[in-house]
């Protein structure tokens, strides 16, 4: 997560072979999924939006390290709700405590 424009645009470009200066959006998260940037072009310059979670992870798509998926508008925003891409479920949270 250290990269910012410049660095997650060359990613793009050369590692996944896709055009940075498309409108699609271009999602990273780190290792611990508590991150997520995502790199937009507009008209005439880049976005870069950052989101950190404080508790919980995103629930990134297993299988996609080293590759690139198409999710659709109503998916990203179950991504950074904290839900899986597949019908929007909620997994279990990890150290929940149930109050009597």
């Amino acid at each position: 997560m250290r990269l910012s424009i410049d660095g997650l645009a060359a990613i793009v470009q050369e590692h996944f072979k896709l055009d940075p200066f498309s409108s699609d959006l271009f999602l990273f998260c780190n290792r611990n999924r508590d991150k997520v940037k995502i790199l937009h072009w507009e008209h005439n310059g880049f976005w870069l939006y950052y989101r950190r979670l404080e508790n919980g992870r995103f629930q990134w798509p297993s299988g996609f390290n080293d590759e690139t998926t198409n999710i659709d508008i109503r998916q990203l925003r179950w991504l950074l709700e904290g839900l899986t891409l597949e019908e929007g479920k909620v997994y279990p949270k990890i150290n929940a405590k149930k109050i009597v």
